[in-house]
């Protein structure tokens, strides 16, 4: 496949079986004007939204601060991260002024960058910054699928800098993160830990502290795990990479927590110490640091993180493991209101409770239509609204409304209580508070 086509329908069946549903609930889509970044129209960015939201909250539970960096880098912050002798090829490059610059395609030089713009004390750490910065990837052509493999995307990446004594609780709270998180979408998922690679031997005593510290931070956690292909760890630091498996069993790595000793070197990140780590500084960090720095500072350990990882590709994962049926608070078709007739009486009080309805927050339609009562409500629920609200005689006359859930399998109205707006906005608060 050469390019990212909405004409192409086997580009998104690789993530998305249910092209259909795609369709109607206009969700994406996709344009070779823009091959390998994906348009999110209303209902997909409602969804995307919620993902959004839902991290930030837990980021302002977990002491995470939100920060924002450039989208656009001299080509000379790469070479200092090492980046660009590895990856330049799947970079966005451009000149500026004489000058190379490229588009970001990761968060965590910047992030360096923040660290070191001024002098950071032991009392600061662990710093964890969050960022949902827009990434671009120079991916090939042929490897584009839909929303599982673009060139651009946003993802949950946070980066945490913390001492080698903190890493343990701070792998542990980022586990307890994704446990949560994944709980709440209804996913399991297996935990594997990739050691160091046989062909780094450098700072092997900092490797074996932090093999340590992940290994006692998963027992500590209580969910089994295994050892993967030990000696597969990335260069910079060991890993834990959070494999994820759907309604349909199928397995996704998504989340992962990495350790990086290299990215602080780099950059020569410190942070002025404790004086219990001033005495241990002269003895372990002047062979990190060099004799001329030790007395200037203490590396940091950097963790990077994910959670949900593209949001792009969530959404994707989402979109099956649901079966287009999302659950409400996510949902981006929550409630529709349909008027048993198009009368003025009907149809008044319909958009009453509609504007009633949006007001407190939810997304919702309306259909005041001159069609049967029965043809809108099934069309709603083919649409896979949350909830159904019917509006006629009785309806107006009380005030109340017919709430119809869907797939109910109570397909009399008569034998379905009606309840007052504010009931039902409450009931919503409830499905919202305990994600239904």
């Amino acid at each position: 496949m050469a390019d990212n086509h909405p004409e192409d329908e086997p580009s998104l069946s690789v993530v998305i079986q249910n092209t259909s549903s795609v369709k109607q609930d206009e969700l994406f889509h996709c344009h070779k004007m823009s091959p390998g970044s994906c348009f999110l129209l209303p209902h997909g960015t409602r969804v995307y939204n919620k993902l959004i939201e839902f991290i930030k909250k837990e980021y302002w539970k977990r002491g995470y601060e939100e920060v924002i960096s450039p989208n656009i880098y001299n080509m000379k912050l790469w070479e200092k991260s090492k980046d660009a002798a590895s990856y330049k090829e799947n970079m966005f490059t451009f000149d500026i002024d004489k000058q190379e610059f490229g588009l970001k395609s990761i968060n965590g030089p910047g992030h360096c960058l923040m660290f070191e713009h001024r002098v950071r004390s032991y009392r600061e750490l662990p710093i964890r910054l969050a960022e949902f910065g827009v990434l671009h990837r120079n991916e090939a052509s042929e490897a584009l699928s839909g929303l599982n493999h673009t060139r651009r995307f946003q993802q949950d990446d946070a980066h945490i800098f913390c001492t080698k004594e903190q890493i343990k609780k701070e792998v542990k709270d980022v586990l307890d993160f994704v446990d949560y998180v994944y709980t709440k979408f209804g996913f399991t998922y297996e935990l594997k830990l990739l050691t160091r690679p046989e062909e780094n031997t450098r700072d092997l005593q900092r490797w074996e502290e932090a093999e340590n510290n992940l290994v006692e931070a998963l027992q500590e956690f209580g969910k089994p795990f295994i050892v993967v292909n030990r000696g597969e760890g990335a260069l910079c630091g060991p890993k834990i990479d959070i494999t994820l498996s759907d309604a349909m069993k199928r397995k996704f790595q998504c989340a992962s927590i990495q350790i990086d000793f290299q990215l602080p070197d780099h950059f020569k990140l410190r942070y002025s110490p404790s004086d219990e780590e001033k005495k241990e500084n002269v003895m372990i960090h002047s062979k990190v640091l060099g004799s001329e720095d030790k007395d200037k500072g203490v590396r940091p350990v950097m963790i990077h993180r994910t959670v949900l990882g593209s949001f792009e590709r969530m959404l994707a994962i989402l979109l099956d493991h649901y079966k287009g049926k999302w659950p409400f608070w996510i949902s981006p078709r929550q409630v529709i209101v349909c008027s048993s007739s198009n009368n003025e009486n009907h149809r008044s009080y319909a958009e009453e409770v509609t504007r009633q309805i949006h007001k407190a927050g939810y997304h919702v339609d309306v259909d005041t239509t001159d069609r049967n009562i029965s043809e809108k409500v099934g069309e709603a629920e083919n649409a896979q609204y949350n909830y159904i609200l019917v509006v006629g005689d009785e309806e107006v006359a009380t005030r109340q409304v017919t709430a119809l859930l869907r797939d109910s399998s109570c397909s009399d109205r008569s034998k379905v209580p009606m309840m007052s707006v504010d009931a039902l906005l409450d009931v919503f608060k409830l499905r919202i508070v305990k994600f239904l």
